[in-house]
């Protein structure tokens, strides 16, 4: 029997997780826009608030100009909803059902990776 090392657990993970790329759920983001959707499911999963400007903010995504391009496009998408804070300026970026979703998949593929 072939001992199954941890990489291989990972890169079974992967090819399950692309073959979900080609599921027609919502419309594919570019790697930045991964990144940005990674940091709010962060976010979300501390219950920390995370608003538009919070996130324009962090320069190791780009300039705000690049940020707020990249959060409008997902939100067009389907991936983010903006809501309203107590402050009409600010809006509060949350995940969809859609994008919950997406992370419930790719649990399902981690699971199934474990399992070989």
């Amino acid at each position: 029997m072939k001992k199954t090392r941890p990489a291989d657990i990972y890169l079974r993970f992967l090819n399950l997780a692309e073959a979900l790329r080609g599921l027609p759920a919502l419309p594919a983001l570019d790697p930045l826009e991964e990144r940005i959707l990674s940091l709010i499911a962060q976010a979300n999963q501390k219950m920390d608030r995370l608003s538009v400007r919070d996130m324009m903010a962090n320069d190791q995504l780009g300039s705000p100009a690049t940020i707020h391009g990249r959060l409008k496009s997902m939100r067009s998408k389907g991936w983010i909803m903006l809501v309203d804070t107590e402050d009409a300026r600010r809006k509060q970026i949350e995940l969809t059902t859609e994008a919950l979703a997406h992370f419930d998949r790719l649990s399902k593929c981690m699971l199934k990776a474990t399992k070989g």
